[in-house]
This record gives structure tokens, C-alpha cells and sequence, in this order.
């Protein structure tokens, strides 16, 4: 069992459904219609969807920025999970590999009902520096849903948690839940 102030989270695959909203976006602003979420076999879009690089760095400025007017969703039972966290212990920590915070602070803040000296977000704009982040505040376990990520966490002493997600279906040794209802399992509330 996890204790809660053990554990952090990542954002994006994990928290947000960031890529349904690169659909909603694609969709809506774009006329591309032909991509499903399963497509998304790789972290790397250009290796697993058709897509003009300058569309899909648009669509991802746009995510980054704000820019988007469908709504940016949780993943099913994450509000519900992470309040818990949050009445159990706080702050409750999210680090990011975005490289600044821009309206993903105000959409957790107004998506998690606890007050905002409850929740810690850090941006380190690069995937390979949440180790540091995570060894500094004395994490020992973090959700996760870039494999690769979960490698260099693993390499540096920190127990990743892969959240299964269809660009993480490659074999590895690491514990993963393919729900928010399984990692709340694991946690000792």
C-alpha cells in the first residue's frame, strides 16, 4: 500500500485527457477527423499519425496556451481519486515535463474541489528533470503514462506507476493501472 504522501502524479495521459482534446482540436479547428485516440501508438505523434508537423505543433501550442474552446476533460475517477489524496494529505503534487504552467494551474484548481495551498504543480520542461524534482521532495512513487519516463524514474530510485495508455504499450517491468478505481487500490487511505 502507497502512503499518500509518498506518491505524486504527472498531468497530461494521466490527470488531463489531453489527447481527446488534441482530437476535439484537430476536429473543430482543423476539419481532421480520421484520427482515433487508439492511433496514438507513440509518445512521438509523426510516428504514429498522418499529420503535417505544422498542425500538430499548433494543436499542441494551442493545448500549452489555453487556445482551445472544447473543454479540456479528466480522466474518469481522477477528481474523485485525487481529492481523496487531498483530504489525506497535501499538498498533493503534480510535476510536468511542460515547460511552463500557463492555464493547466487554473484548470486543476477549478477542477479538484480543495483549496490551493492543497495542490503543488511544477513545471521542468523536460521529461528527464522530474527525477530530481520528485527525489527533492521525498517522492517515492509517481504515475506516469510516458514509458520512457518510467525508465529514467526507475534508474534514479523513484517506483514509477504506469497509467496504461496506447503510446505505453510496449513491454516493461513496471506496475501499471489502466484506471483511476486501480491506483486508488493501491493507496492507503
Amino acid at each position: 500500500m502507497i502512503d499518500p504522501a509518498l506518491i505524486a502524479f504527472d498531468i497530461d495521459g494521466v490527470f488531463a485527457d489531453t489527447m481527446r482534446l488534441f482530437l476535439q482540436i484537430a476536429g473543430d479547428e482543423y476539419h481532421i477527423n480520421g484520427i482515433k485516440y487508439e492511433d496514438f501508438t507513440s509518445y512521438i505523434l509523426e510516428e504514429c499519425i498522418d499529420l503535417d508537423a505544422k498542425v500538430t505543433t499548433a494543436i499542441i501550442s494551442k493545448i500549452m496556451d489555453g487556445n482551445y474552446t472544447a473543454p479540456l476533460e479528466p480522466i474518469l475517477g481522477a477528481p474523485e481519486v485525487l481529492t481523496k489524496l487531498g483530504k489525506a494529505h497535501s499538498p498533493v503534487l503534480f510535476v510536468t515535463a511542460r515547460p511552463y504552467l500557463g492555464p493547466i494551474q487554473d484548470w486543476i484548481l477549478n477542477t479538484l474541489p480543495l483549496d490551493k495551498n492543497s495542490i503543488e504543480i511544477i513545471p521542468t520542461g523536460d521529461f528527464g528533470a522530474k527525477a530530481e524534482v520528485l527525489l527533492n521532495k521525498n517522492i517515492r512513487y509517481f504515475v506516469e503514462d510516458r514509458l520512457e519516463t518510467c525508465f529514467q524514474l526507475n534508474n534514479a530510485g523513484i517506483i514509477p506507476i504506469l497509467f496504461k495508455q496506447p503510446w505505453n504499450r510496449q513491454p516493461h517491468p513496471f506496475k501499471e493501472v489502466g484506471s483511476w478505481n486501480e491506483l486508488e487500490s493501491l493507496i492507503k487511505f
